[in-house]
């Protein structure tokens, strides 16, 4: 299992990717699950992108529901785009007028280079620092701080290793997505089975922050958007930014965009 301290990358290996001074304006997202069976949270996403006046788009994972391997987004000859080819030339003409930057969530770990590159979007590693508005912002989908769940984190370990990836993504793509089928079907069950899961960690979100140099983490993964303080009483308050899940089709609509400007506190910005 993965220590509290490490996603894949020690404290003195975390990336640090600095705003340029043109930057004004970030957005960032997480959890859309998206997939061809929920129509109107993907029509959602495409008339974000396409109207978005952010400076740069944060990606902090899971923006699939599930992801086999980047040739699930090829065309076959005399077919029509698949789903995740649409999602490819949507987020490409976005990349077009904004930097898309990605970071690998549970259920798209398997989303690679060719996907990326031909998406216009930027792989970040999980965590990475954003330096911006003369502050240290870091970033993660947040998974991997939910300590509780010890099978999950047992699972993490295994299928984040590159031996395991190359052997999944070595069977057929039909294979692929039957294992997947079969493991959202899982996932489901535990869900209606009323099961509970872990948050993050508080004691490891403070160590990130410590070790990274930063006063507020920004994550997905938990569905459960707040801003929490993680040191009551302290001198620097460190907090943990959770961004929201998107369901166009829910009762209200989840569509949440977090904000963050120059010289402004963090923004919870409802879309449509």
């Amino acid at each position: 299992m993965s220590s509290p301290l490490t996603a894949g990358l020690m404290p003195s290996d975390w990336p640090v990717l600095a705003a340029p001074a043109r930057w004004h304006r970030i957005d960032f997202i997480s959890d859309l699950h998206l997939q061809a069976s929920e129509a109107a949270t993907f029509a959602a996403f495409q008339t974000y992108l396409g109207s978005t006046q952010a400076d740069a788009l944060f990606i902090l994972g899971d923006l699939f529901e599930v992801w086999v391997g980047d040739d699930v987004a090829s065309v076959l000859p005399g077919r029509p785009p698949g789903f995740e080819a649409q999602c490819q030339h949507f987020l490409a003409a976005a990349s077009e007028r904004i930097p898309l930057f990605f970071l690998h969530g549970n259920r798209d770990f398997l989303l690679g280079n060719a996907f990326a590159a031909a998406s216009g979007m930027t792989l970040l590693p999980d965590p990475t620092v954003l330096v911006f508005d003369a502050q240290r912002w870091l970033l993660s989908h947040g998974d991997a701080l939910c300590l509780g769940d010890t099978d999950y984190q047992q699972f993490r370990a295994q299928v984040r290793t590159p031996a395991w990836q190359s052997a999944f993504l070595a069977k057929p793509l039909a294979e692929r997505q039957i294992i997947a089928r079969s493991l959202r079907a899982q996932s489901e069950s535990r869900k209606t089975s009323g099961a509970v899961y872990a948050d993050v960690d508080t004691p490891a979100a403070l160590h990130w922050l410590d070790a990274a140099q930063a006063n507020t983490l920004i994550h997905g993964h938990t569905h459960h958007p707040a801003d929490h303080l993680l040191n009551p009483g302290g001198i620097d308050p460190l907090r943990r930014l959770v961004l929201s899940d998107w369901d166009a089709a829910a009762t209200p609509p989840r569509l949440e965009v977090l904000r963050l400007r120059h010289g402004a506190t963090p923004e919870r910005c409802k879309l449509f």
